[in-house]
């Protein structure tokens, strides 16, 4: 009745009102999400869209900084790593993500990944055993199906398409 209260009061007209959803006749505006936003904080609400923004945000960063800037150094599953860090059930983080991203948690974080694989390639600096390493990927065939799955290319083809497209500083 609070919330119904609080949206009747900013002229906003609901369809209906049941725990933790609200079901608007209209799209907000910036200024009316603002408003409700301002009205809701001081009774101790909150928009939930905001925090699952927050949530997918949060969720993406550390797999990114874990893939692509701390070389995958990860000690324990990723279930466990994503639950410590964001203090929430990885059953919960999993649906929320899979819900509003349309692809799994597992799914990104193997695309994120592949992304540092062809960097890694690009740059020509290690061996592919070496970034199967550093990447903490089994072995160099299940790093190499990975990325064919993903790119459709197996790493060796991926590299001499990379070396075809450049011209050697020579042939100029």
């Amino acid at each position: 009745m609070v919330v119904k209260s609080q949206f009747e009061k900013l002229g906003l007209h609901t369809i209906a009102v049941e725990l933790g959803e609200v079901e608007l006749q209209e799209e907000l505006t910036e200024n009316q999400k603002r408003d409700l936003l301002q009205s809701l904080h001081s009774l101790g609400f909150d928009l939930l869209d905001d925090k699952k923004s927050k949530t997918i945000e949060k969720i993406k960063t550390l797999i990114i900084d874990l893939v692509h800037h701390k070389n995958n150094e990860l000690k324990i599953n990723l279930s466990d790593y994503l639950s410590e860090n964001l203090h929430q059930d990885y059953n919960t983080l999993s649906n929320l993500f899979s819900e509003t991203e349309s692809i799994t948690i597992e799914k990104y974080f193997i695309s994120q990944k592949i992304e540092k694989v062809k960097e890694l390639l690009i740059y020509n600096e290690f061996s592919l055993s070496e970034i199967a390493d550093i990447l903490n990927y089994s072995n160099v065939a299940h790093l190499s199906n990975q990325f064919k799955k993903i790119t459709g290319f197996t790493p060796t083809y991926f590299k001499q398409l990379k070396n075809k497209k450049r011209i050697q500083i020579e042939n100029l």
